[in-house]
């Protein structure tokens, strides 16, 4: 494990610029600051939030090393790239990434699939924790500017959810949402402003994706007797997922 430790890159304090839109800082500003009073919502029963709950008596660094490899599990291609989680919790999810060689494009930057990857990992990661074990996200669309190149250090990307966001996608069995996402140089030698990114994620309930597997059409009345099947299936998985922490 500590082999692996060393591996990782070290967490940074987020570094907020000076002078921002005011859009752009209320946003940001909203994301990188602790909320003063924590949430009233319990967390949703999923695979994900167990894991979290497995592991939430461990130090900040280890909780944070065993949460990167197993997500990496759950999503290869992700841990291929080497996206560390820092912070994951229902109402935020900070994910980091370092401007290493094998994600850099032409000219040294950090590519723009690896940026949007990022981007994408936070955002669908704090849905994937609060979304019912029934029902399965889907990205939908994406938009983000790329206008400036992220040249230098190690930049992160921050995901939130407010609670009344979190008790929609409780209540909703089939949506989507709009998930802003901002991404910041950490160890930029300018200030710069940071680069936004809005994902659109629906989710739908896992019997109705299986029917359109099948060309079936799906009966919201059946659901509720593949609900005691799915979250079988979902307890497995996560008994998967927790034997990582003992390896």
């Amino acid at each position: 494990m500590s082999g692996l430790l060393n591996k990782l890159p070290n967490k940074l304090s987020t570094k907020i610029p000076a002078k921002l839109p005011e859009k752009i800082s209320d946003a940001l500003t909203s994301q990188t600051n602790t909320p003063s009073t924590p949430s009233s919502l319990k967390p949703v029963n999923n695979q994900f939030t167990k894991l979290l709950s497995i592991t939430k008596y461990l130090p900040a660094g280890a909780r944070s090393t065993i949460l990167s490899k197993a997500f990496g599990k759950v999503v290869p291609y992700v841990g291929t790239t080497g996206v560390y989680y820092e912070t994951v919790e229902p109402n935020q999810v900070v994910v980091s990434l370092h401007n290493n060689k094998p994600v850099q494009n032409h000219i040294g930057s950090i590519h723009a699939v690896a940026v949007t990857l990022l981007a994408e990992t936070a955002t669908g990661f704090i849905l994937g924790l609060n979304l019912p074990s029934d029902r399965v996200l889907l990205i939908k669309s994406y938009s983000v500017n790329f206008y400036r190149p992220l040249k230098k250090g190690q930049v992160a990307a921050v995901a939130t959810l407010s609670d009344e966001q979190r008790s929609e996608i409780l209540d909703t069995p089939k949506g989507e949402m709009v998930i802003p996402c901002v991404i910041n140089d950490r160890e930029s030698d300018s200030v710069r402003d940071p680069i936004t990114v809005e994902m659109t994620w629906a989710w739908i309930p896992k019997a109705e994706l299986e029917a359109r597997r099948q060309g079936k059409f799906f009966d919201k009345a059946t659901d509720a007797d593949n609900k005691t099947e799915t979250e079988t299936e979902t307890e497995t998985e996560t008994e998967n997922l927790s034997s990582i922490n003992s390896k």
